[in-house]
């Protein structure tokens, strides 16, 4: 790991979400003021919009190019939201030099799968119905990314491109950079007790709208971007996303950050987060253009 990033691994103080009697709400609620404390950008137009029933917040940059990105917020599906996530879809809104609607998609346990795909699928109605003018495009980062996927899944011909951060995709941890990233602060733990929160049971593991790798619609996908991390436990199940993309035939891009670990692209003060975000917002204006 690069040196920012091992002080970041060894200062981290995250709490156990799975110690008995932890408070979920409490921790969601520290996380979202700590976030909005934090500097942000200014941009042109920051409003909240109901898109379909699904709470969503439009960012829209200074002289904005036609298109839209829906983004989902990483988090094991459990954890952040739109105000979590503020900080950087600012951030990308301006890079992209369009507007990007992050989706304030229901989350587990109160509301398990398939709550948040179901609300991914009632926002793409929206905007076949004209909420916004498009082309589209899906974006996500973690577990988000996995919803961005598998709303692109669900509607074939939708988005004009799909980009991935370090998607979570494997509900039973079973690639090797589990044990080869074990040292990285998110254990397989961690990441079974998301998986675990997220499924009505162990039976909607194989689904492959919870688990995406295992879709037979994957050639049914647009060009699609997959960004991975290399001291991050998931980046094997991201590159095994990218080569099966590849042989479906699918337009693929796959890169890999090199000494980064997950959870660096959301915040500024990792140098590689800024330039993977203009890589991303590059990339999406080759296909959004």
């Amino acid at each position: 790991m690069y040196p920012e990033v091992r002080a970041a691994v060894a200062a981290d103080t995250s709490p156990d979400l799975r110690a008995p009697g932890f408070d979920l709400a409490a921790h969601r609620g520290r996380a979202r003021l700590a976030a909005l404390a934090e500097p942000r950008e200014d941009v042109a137009s920051v409003r909240d919009v109901d898109a379909g029933g699904v709470v969503c917040r439009l960012y829209t940059p200074a002289n904005p190019l036609p298109g839209v990105v829906v983004h989902a917020h990483g988090g094991g599906f459990v954890l952040n939201d739109v105000d979590v996530h503020d900080g950087v879809c600012r951030r990308f809104a301006n890079r992209l030099r369009r507007p990007v609607l992050s989706v304030e998609y229901r989350r587990p346990p109160e509301h398990p799968f398939p709550a948040a795909p179901d609300d991914m699928d009632a926002v793409v109605a929206w905007l076949r119905d004209g909420g916004l003018p498009g082309p589209y495009a899906a974006h996500g980062d973690s577990a988000g990314a996995n919803l961005a996927l598998v709303a692109a899944l669900r509607n074939p011909g939708f988005f004009a491109a799909v980009a991935l951060v370090y998607p979570f995709l494997d509900p039973r941890n079973s690639f090797p950079s589990w044990e080869q990233a074990a040292d990285t602060g998110f254990d397989p733990g961690e990441a079974t007790w998301y998986w675990e929160q997220y499924a009505r049971s162990e039976a909607d593991y194989d689904d492959p709208d919870l688990a995406p790798l295992r879709s037979d619609r994957l050639h049914t996908l647009p060009p699609t971007f997959v960004a991975t991390a290399e001291h991050d436990p998931l980046r094997d199940e991201g590159e095994e996303l990218a080569r099966l993309l590849a042989e479906a035939g699918v337009q693929t891009v796959g890169v890999r950050c090199l000494g980064q670990t997950h959870g660096f692209w959301r915040h500024e003060h990792f140098p590689a987060s800024e330039p993977l975000l203009r890589q991303v917002a590059g990339w999406l204006d080759l296909h959004l253009g």
